[in-house]
């Protein structure tokens, strides 16, 4: 059996979507066996300009083949960004030639990867299988209000509709996706296979402690884009709880510059700026830290994801302060013990969530947790259903 996956990042980059393909890869083979051929067409590792490895341009593992395309560099801004993946589809689409393959699985958070995949499949003649991190479309309706790249919009819409119809499978990593998809394609039997927690965090000791630090420390990990708006609650956040805690954020994105320049012109001295650390090193943090930190920006859209980064989290046993709204804040309040919840991009209600934290334990015991979302399993699961539609597309 031949399957070709597309997703833009692959380790050693570090985000989401990269942690996820690569679980996904090994449940395939779990699941296929020695009847497996699968390619991985990614790029080099560019997710932040902050953090470079050196990695081969292709790998032979036998059953596995990895190629990897150099890209231009960016600094995580919507144009620079928009290049990068011009120049990467460019590349897959000379390359991959019209060879059919039993599937195509495009992993996806920016919908081009999808579209991509969806053309590859179409030239290919295979069976196409999307997995969707994200619904791009609504989250640009959200971020250009004002910006005259509105005016997109609608070419962005027919193209998403358009994919999401090519699918054999389609995939959302999130219930809250469901409504909204559910509007393209009626009926469709959309799955819902979530991110989930690695064995590397499953297995590791997270310094269980007595008591809170003082002052106590929060930890924020992950990206600093838009899509968190960290610039927009972090330095309010700060100042209101002064000496009481110090936030300590690693990571790296668009809006870190912007979060910078807050911090130097308030003349913030509790936080402390990182760049992006390996998941070896990052795991030292989570066990030093107090409470991890987790924030989407206010808008609409961000109201149906469910961040990966929250599986992570809750597997270091730490208490959790998160500024979400809609299915991410349901989710948690419903599965995650030991967890404040507040709106996001308010300051006050992050210091009061913080305040009811501290008057609970420093330590919670989430094994159910650990076991319902292990990502072995759910991968395992999820690369099942991507064998049999590969064997039987009309199912």
């Amino acid at each position: 059996m031949k399957i070709l996956m597309i997703t833009f990042y692959f380790p050693p980059d570090l985000c989401a979507g990269s942690f996820r393909a690569e679980a996904l890869a090994s449940a395939l083979r779990k699941v296929a066996g020695a009847d497996l051929q699968l390619e991985i067409i990614t790029s080099k590792p560019n997710r932040y300009s902050s953090f470079q490895n050196d990695t081969l341009d292709f790998e032979d593992h036998g059953w596995l083949k990895i190629r990897r395309f150099a890209v231009p560099n960016h600094e995580s801004g919507m144009f620079d960004q928009a290049i990068s993946f011009i120049h990467f589809a460019r590349r897959v689409l000379a390359y991959v030639g019209s060879h059919q393959r039993n599937m195509v699985v495009a992993t996806s958070s920016r919908l081009m990867t999808a579209a991509l995949g969806a053309q590859v499949a179409k030239r290919t003649r295979s069976a196409l299988y999307l997995d969707i991190r994200d619904i791009f479309t609504d989250t640009m309706n959200d971020i250009l209000q004002s910006s005259p790249l509105r005016l997109t919009l609608p070419v962005f819409r027919w193209l998403e509709n358009r994919t999401i119809q090519r699918a054999t499978g389609v995939n959302l990593v999130s219930a809250g996706f469901l409504p909204y998809f559910q509007k393209l394609k009626p009926g469709y039997p959309f799955r819902l296979y979530t991110n989930g927690i690695d064995d590397e965090f499953i297995d590791a000791s997270f310094n269980v402690r007595d008591s809170y630090t003082v002052p106590a420390s929060i930890l924020y990990a992950g990206n600093i884009g838009e899509g968190q708006g960290l610039h927009n609650i972090v330095p309010a956040a700060a100042t209101i709880l002064g000496d009481r805690a110090n936030i300590r954020i690693i990571g790296d994105g668009g809006r870190k510059a912007h979060l910078v320049t807050e911090l130097e012109n308030q003349n913030i001295n509790n936080v402390e700026l990182h760049s992006p650390v390996a998941r070896d090193e990052l795991k030292n943090y989570y066990a030093n830290a107090d409470i991890l930190f987790l924030h989407l920006n206010d808008l609409e859209a961000f109201k149906k994801v469910l961040p990966s980064k929250l599986f992570e989290y809750a597997a270091t046993g730490k208490p959790i302060l998160a500024g979400v709204g809609g299915y991410a804040a349901e989710f948690l309040r419903d599965h995650v013990a030991g967890v404040e919840v507040f709106d996001p991009c308010d300051a006050h209600g992050m210091v009061a969530a913080f305040d009811r934290l501290r008057s609970g334990p420093p330590h919670i015991a989430r094994t159910a947790f650990a076991q319902n979302f292990a990502r072995s399993s759910i991968m395992q699961a999820m690369a099942a259903d991507i064998i049999a539609l590969a064997r039987n597309p009309t199912r």
